[in-house]
């Protein structure tokens, strides 16, 4: 595996490679990495020739400075993952290179309301640095494909808005959502849940399997009202939960308002945000 720090040394590579015709799939991370980070390195493997994988946490999607200063930072075990792996390169900036002189210029898109309620309204000033970094980084590395989990799936569904408005060829892979053995969606912030809270933040999925189940013969505002109902527990903070258009991302009062339908929500349990979604119809 190649490793990359420099924006410019990065960029002549795969420009080389690019002569080449050949095809580039890029995984964005923010390192911590587990089994679901592996999923996507793993599709990008199968379906281009060259992969890449960024580790860089971005400070500007972080509203809370703690959780900024809490974030896991494990850049060893991650470049050892990578190699095991198969990874072809990994690129590691610092802040300068991404921002440098500390710029960080507007994003420039246009998200409508798909960015202002569920994580939007909960996590300030957050997709505006998604986007601004996602946007950097695409144009640093240019590829053919970006490969982005499912779990996200708010997040996912503005950089698929963002690539229609940018002037790139790179087309969006959704990957479906890597769980643990008992269901838990996997995330960088699990290992900060104490034992007891890890127990309990399987609910989160079971409620959710259980929604996608009375999908098929209850109501939206019936499979709604049972969901918040379910996870409503003195031990969980639930900051939403939603059911909206997998398109628009805007919430629905019917299944037959929209094609496709997930259920969005994220959960606090004791200090850990955990995000987690399922489709409802596809």
């Amino acid at each position: 595996m190649l490793l990359f720090k420099k924006v410019s040394d990065i960029k002549k590579y795969l420009s080389e490679k690019r002569a080449q015709n050949l095809t580039i799939g890029f995984t964005p991370t923010m390192g911590a990495l587990h089994n679901g980070h592996v999923s996507l390195i793993n599709y990008s493997k199968e379906q281009t020739d060259i992969s890449v994988c960024s580790i860089f946490v971005n400070p500007t999607q972080f509203d809370d400075k703690k959780d900024l200063e809490k974030y896991p930072r494990t850049t060893g075990s991650d470049i050892d993952l990578l190699t095991e792996k198969g990874t072809d390169i990994l690129f590691l900036p610092s802040v300068d290179e991404i921002y440098p002189s500390g710029e960080n210029k507007a994003h420039g898109f246009t998200f409508g309301n798909m960015a202002d309620h569920m994580e939007g309204a909960h996590r300030q000033g957050h997709f505006d640095g998604m986007a601004s970094v996602v946007k950097r980084l695409l144009e640093i590395v240019e590829p053919d494909f970006i490969y982005m989990g499912q779990k996200d799936y708010q997040q996912q569904a503005l950089v698929k808005k963002m690539l229609e408005q940018m002037d790139l060829t790179t087309k969006l892979v959704r990957c479906p959502i890597v769980r643990e053995p008992d269901g838990l969606a996997m995330s960088s912030r699990n290992v900060r849940l104490k034992p007891e809270e890890r127990k309990l933040a399987t609910l989160i999925s079971k409620t959710l399997f259980k929604a996608k189940e009375e999908a098929a013969t209850l109501s939206l505002k019936e499979v709604k009202a049972n969901a918040i109902k379910r996870l409503s527990i003195p031990e969980f903070s639930v900051d939403y939960l939603e059911i909206v258009d997998a398109d628009t991302l805007y919430p629905i009062d019917n299944f037959d308002d929209a094609t496709a339908v997930v259920a969005c929500t994220t959960v606090r349990v004791g200090a850990i945000r955990l995000l987690d979604n399922i489709i409802l119809k596809d």
